[in-house]
């Protein structure tokens, strides 16, 4: 509109400026209105009135603009007042997360995209002094923080005033970082140490009845056996076969004492780390000649692609040797309803949840008789078995050895079922970088 009028008060000032020259020209010529011609008068009338309508037009572009200007100033004012409240807003909300940030009694270390520390707060450098902004995380999981046997847990600081931290880390999907969140758990872990003993010295007061009855009736088997051997007129044969006897009991008391010792120490000594496919046949050597004599068909299934698992290797084939033992001696249950008695022993890793943790899972199956409930509930009772030769320690035995490790036992069984043990161990995953 601004432009129409602009054109025509150029036309307007073109036609008026004809208009006066001719004006000019005649005025010049006379002096005397009546010389003006009809024609220029009715074009210097058609100017003005262009003119006019140039100034009104103008005058209305310019109280138009006038009113955009006034309303685009007040709705640049409300916007600034929205940023500004906005601002405000944020900069009291950054304040108060700086000061719950700072009182948190967890460490907080914040990752960016690249894995280098782009804040911390006063709790994170005081469990981590190396832990400073520029840093790299990853570089520090190697030192000062040492990986424990659990998986998540590192230590920090010297020997004798090591502290035992769990790491926790969660990515953020916004920015492509991630927070890492320390807990200062030493105090927890020794209560949790001071209990698990505790329990089983409690353990060991229930069982104290118990043991003298275990270690009773061994011992005085063998005390007969031996003191026939006093008798000079013993025929050689007989000689021998009572003394093979009264080694026989001697060596089931040493066995008892020595699961007795086992289960009382509770901890397992010593880590280290090794593939599921290294304990896998490491059993599989053990037990294939023992279920060659039983006539029992041992079936190995490897599915763990030579994963890692941290522990003690000696205790973690023990409890599965003991495992697999059971499952030996009631494998040939399995005749009496026409099937060939079959052990399985088996491991795959298993997924346990959307952040990638993982967990081992050993197997070991029988096609036996199987149990009821009660006598499945009782399995790792200490002293309760089922077996006339047995100590009833060795499942009490391997289910605190899994636990020392982080892992459990359970069973699944049912009469005619045969029987499955199921051990966890916890899987150590690669750190992220």
């Amino acid at each position: 509109m601004v432009t129409m009028a602009n054109v025509r008060s150029d036309s307007a000032a073109g036609e008026l400026g004809a208009g006066a020259a001719a004006s000019g020209t005649v005025a010049s010529a006379a002096s005397s209105p009546a010389e003006v011609s009809p024609g220029e008068a009715q074009r210097l009338a058609e100017a003005f009135r262009i003119f006019n309508q140039a100034s009104e037009e103008l005058a209305g572009a310019y109280s138009h603009l006038q009113s955009q200007v006034a309303q685009l100033t007040a709705e640049l004012a409300a916007a600034n007042g929205a940023l500004r409240q906005q601002y405000q807003e944020k900069a009291a909300l950054t304040e108060r997360l700086t000061i719950l940030l700072d009182a948190l009694p967890a460490g907080v270390v914040v990752l960016d995209g690249a894995g280098r520390i782009e804040q911390t707060n006063p709790a994170a450098e005081a469990m981590v002094p190396a832990a400073q902004v520029g840093a790299g995380w990853t570089a520090l999981e190697g030192a000062p923080l040492c990986a424990t046997d659990a998986p998540g847990e590192f230590l920090v600081g010297s020997e004798g005033k090591a502290r035992r931290l769990a790491v926790v880390v969660t990515p953020l999907d916004s920015a492509g970082g991630r927070i890492v969140l320390l807990h200062d758990i030493t105090e927890a872990q020794e209560l949790r140490t001071q209990a698990a003993r505790n329990q089983r010295l409690a353990a060991m007061g229930e069982m104290a009845a118990q043991l003298a009855h275990q270690l009773r009736t061994p011992l005085a088997a063998a005390l007969l056996y031996t003191g026939n051997l006093e008798n000079p007129d013993i025929p050689t044969a007989t000689r021998v076969n009572i003394a093979q006897k009264a080694v026989s009991r001697l060596q089931h008391l040493e066995r008892l004492i020595q699961d007795m010792l086992l289960f009382a120490r509770g901890e397992v000594l010593g880590r280290e780390e090794f593939s599921i496919t290294e304990l896998l046949s490491d059993l599989r050597q053990t037990f294939e000649p023992l279920a060659g004599a039983r006539e029992v068909l041992l079936a190995v299934s490897d599915r763990s692609a030579g994963g890692l698992v941290i522990g003690n290797r000696k205790s973690l084939t023990g409890a599965l040797t003991n495992l697999l033992e059971n499952a030996l001696h009631a494998a040939p249950g399995a005749s009496e309803r026409g099937l060939v008695p079959t052990v399985s022993l088996s491991a795959e890793t298993i997924m346990s949840n959307d952040e990638g943790a993982a967990t081992w899972q050993i197997r070991i199956t029988d096609n036996g008789p199987g149990m009821d409930a009660d006598t499945a509930a009782r399995l790792f009772e200490p002293f309760f078995t089922t077996r006339t030769e047995g100590t009833g320690l060795g499942l009490a035995i391997a289910r605190g050895v899994a636990r020392a490790h982080g892992g459990a036992i359970d069973v699944v069984s049912s009469p005619g079922n045969g029987a499955e043990f199921i051990l966890t161990l916890p899987c150590p995953l690669p750190t992220k970088p």
